[in-house]
């Protein structure tokens, strides 16, 4: 039996500005182009959800936050991951205080690190950071969706493609 897979991302909401940390990610995963999203990646075995968003939120950003201060703002359930192996669940933290620059600490895997609008969001982008920035930036909603378990979840529609 396959256990089900854990990852976190962090949206860096510096609501004064009105801008969120976005990653302009370069490796092919479910775009074969270069597409935005927000820092996170997969939870280790055994690891608590809010430090391994924490861990991602670091490694990726250079931005530091404490994993108590974070807020769990949505659960995404992906029928099929970016790596071809499975389904994985998505919990979405927000950060809205932190320390740090924001900088890209993974200049292999990253064209940019970058502050970027809110209420006009870069494209394309991973369809789980879209769910996640619409929902949160909607106010939240119902904290829970899907992705790729109904035939009408088309990727295009997130990627641009």
């Amino acid at each position: 039996m396959q256990s089900l897979r854990q990852a976190v991302c962090v949206i860096v909401h510096d609501q004064k500005a009105g801008t969120i940390a976005g990653v302009h990610y370069a490796n092919g995963s479910w775009s074969t182009v270069p597409a935005w999203t927000v820092p996170g990646g997969k939870a280790e075995e055994g690891e608590r959800l809010d430090r391994a968003a924490a861990r991602e939120l670091r490694e990726e950003s250079g931005l530091v936050v404490d994993p108590e201060d974070l807020r769990l703002v949505h659960t995404i359930q992906v029928k099929a991951g970016w790596d071809g192996k499975g389904p994985f669940l998505l919990s979405v933290f927000v950060a809205t205080s932190w320390q740090g620059e924001l900088t890209n600490a993974e200049p292999d895997k990253h064209l940019a690190v970058l502050w970027v609008d809110a209420e006009n969001l870069p494209t394309p982008m991973f369809p789980t950071s879209h769910a996640a920035l619409t929902a949160y930036l909607a106010g939240g909603g119902r904290g829970f969706s899907t992705y790729g378990w109904d035939a009408s979840e088309d990727l295009r529609a997130y990627v641009g493609a």
